[in-house]
This record gives C-alpha cells, structure tokens and sequence, in this order.
C-alpha cells in the first residue's frame, strides 16, 4: 500500500515536467507582416499588412510545433491612400480574388530547446509555395501587463513575387521581397 502511494505521489509531482502541447492565438494588435521591395534602384520600400489572424501549437519539451496563419491583404498599408489602393489591384494582391495570404507550417525547427524556423508553405494569389520562416528572439513568458503567457519572435523570410504571378514592372519593381515580421501569441 506505502509503494502504491509513493508511485502515485511520485507520479503526480512528475506530471507537470510532461509538457504537453499548447495553443496560442496570434496577437492581431502586436503582430504585423512587412515587406521589402526595391523601388527602381532609388530605394527600399516597405509595406506591411494590419489584419493578421491565426494559431500556433508548441510542445517545447518535444520539439514539435505547427503553425496556422492568415492575413488579411485587404489590409496593406504603403502609407498612402492612392498606394494602397494600387496596392490592392489585379496588378499586385489582387485581394478582390485573393482575399487572404495564408501560411502553414506542420514543422518548427529546433536549436536545442528554442524554436529558430518553421517551414512550411504560403499560399499567396492562389498559388502554394514551400517558405521557410527563420525565428529570432524567441521567448515565452507572462505578459508584464496581463499575466498570460506569451510567445513572441522576430521572422525574417525571403520570396520572389513572380514565383506567386505577381510579375507588374519586374524589374523595375523588385522581385525579391524580404519578410519582416514581428509576431506575438497569448496562451489560449
């Protein structure tokens, strides 16, 4: 009866230290896809996306995670009116057939104990690519103002906009596009 008890205690202080996966909601507030594009030669211009939505799943203790994310590409913002709406166009989202940029990952890649890419595949005006996503600045821990545990990183990506149909005044306008993104996620 005393080794029942002991392996029953024993197992229940244990189970805390079995981690099992945890879902987290992106943070739309805290969370905003970038680009970069060469403008002519003259400059780099930047754009990011306002509405962005999705899931990630972690099991730290396994090294597994996925990843379900979309934005909005109504959304974009260049920082002008007139832009945006260009922006929006059959000549580059095209968002009135192509609502939304969707990325999915079923693979994190692990350095140790700490998540450094997802890979996985970006559908963006209707075609579906393979992206990997490299992650900087991963960290987990209680929100200072909320108390919910949070995640959050920095992602860096690389593209090419004719591989998506997206080919308007190459090369004039860049083909290769760098993602920045900063993203954070409340424990669900």
């Amino acid at each position: 009866m005393k080794k029942h008890l002991a392996l029953t205690l024993l197992a229940a202080l244990a189970a805390p230290a079995l981690a099992e996966p945890a879902g987290y909601t992106i943070d739309g507030n805290h969370t905003f896809p970038a680009f970069e594009v060469d403008h002519l030669g003259f400059s780099t211009q930047r754009g990011r996306f306002n509405k962005t939505s999705g899931r990630i799943v972690l099991d730290l203790a396994a090294r597994q995670g996925t990843v379900d994310v979309t934005i909005d590409a109504a959304s974009i913002d260049m920082g002008f009116a007139k832009w945006n709406e260009n922006m929006r166009g059959e000549n580059y989202f095209n968002t009135a057939a192509h609502p939304a940029i969707h990325f999915k990952s079923e693979r994190l890649v692990f350095d140790k104990d700490t998540p450094v890419a997802a890979e996985g595949n970006i559908t963006l005006l209707g075609v579906t690519r393979p992206l990997s996503l490299a992650l900087t600045r991963f960290r987990c821990a209680p929100h200072p103002l909320n108390k919910r545990e949070t995640c959050g990183a920095d992602i860096t990506a690389q593209l090419k906009r004719s591989d998506f149909g997206m080919t308007k005044y190459i090369p004039s306008v860049g083909d290769d596009i760098r993602l920045v993104i900063a993203v954070e996620a409340f424990r669900e």
